[in-house]
């Protein structure tokens, strides 16, 4: 089994290389051994930087570049795409997964940069992917419980009401649409025009799960813990609750086709 590890980032200098350590040094073995019969596990890390102005493309290409022993740690398993100015979530999300659709992996893993999602809990998407076959699998902060550490009340209210309101206007059953941990085949990728995809902020996560359901795929939300980030500046605004107001109506009345 091929998987992608995708990671967007945008003045990330604190955490990007304690992430790409975290990623790339997962060991499968136990999970390899309990789910998959034949399949080994293969996983890279594909970041895409838009255009950090803090270094954080710097950062990444030193350690992609890194030597012990006359031997690169990374080379190819660690992958860079550098864009030109800050174009966005969405769009970042929607380039990593044509590149993973063109370089034929199985299955993307998306998580954010600042360590709110434990990279650690991969291998819990990975067993879940391998014992049900499902083509996406959702990382949820609100399954089985609030699973959110060191949030303020006031944000954990706007977030929590917000899925309540996404999942009652799309019909989805998901309990939460915008977490930002999810795992996706690409199988139910190519069954999606990603070139239709509208959401640029985090109403991207919201779009991407409907538009999965709409298409059949089978799915699951697993929990997971969401932890507040130590480092670095959050980029939630107003701007992006807005957009995801907005853009579950459109997707509820067929705006967005």
């Amino acid at each position: 089994m091929k998987i992608l590890t995708i990671i967007p980032t945008y003045n990330e200098k604190d955490n990007i290389e304690k992430m790409i350590n975290a990623v790339l040094s997962l060991s499968f073995k136990n999970v390899e051994k309990n789910s998959f019969s034949n399949d080994g596990i293969a996983i890279n890390l594909l970041i895409i930087d838009d255009n950090s102005p803090d270094g954080t493309a710097e950062i990444i290409l030193d350690l992609k570049n890194k030597k012990v022993d006359e031997k690169y740690i990374f080379s190819d398993r660690l992958i860079l795409i550098k864009r030109a100015s800050k174009l966005g979530l969405g769009t970042a999300y929607v380039e990593g997964f044509k590149f993973a659709v063109e370089n034929n992996y199985d299955y993307v893993i998306t998580l954010d940069c600042d360590f709110s999602h434990d990279p650690k809990e991969i291998k819990k998407f990975i067993k879940t992917i391998g014992n049900e076959k499902c083509g996406m699998v959702v990382g949820s902060r609100y399954k089985e419980g609030i699973r959110i550490i060191n949030w303020k009340m006031s944000r954990l209210l706007i977030s929590y009401f917000a899925n309540i309101y996404a999942k009652f206007i799309t019909g989805a059953d998901i309990t939460d649409l915008t977490g930002g941990f999810n795992a996706y085949s690409t199988e139910c990728l190519n069954k999606i025009n990603l070139k239709d995809i509208k959401s640029k902020g985090y109403a991207f996560q919201i779009e991407m799960k409907y538009r999965i359901i709409k298409q059949k795929c089978a799915y699951k939300e697993i929990p997971i813990i969401f932890y507040e980030r130590t480092f670095g500046k959050s980029k939630m605004s107003k701007s992006i609750i807005f957009e995801a107001f907005f853009t579950v109506l459109k997707l509820r009345l067929g705006l967005y086709k």
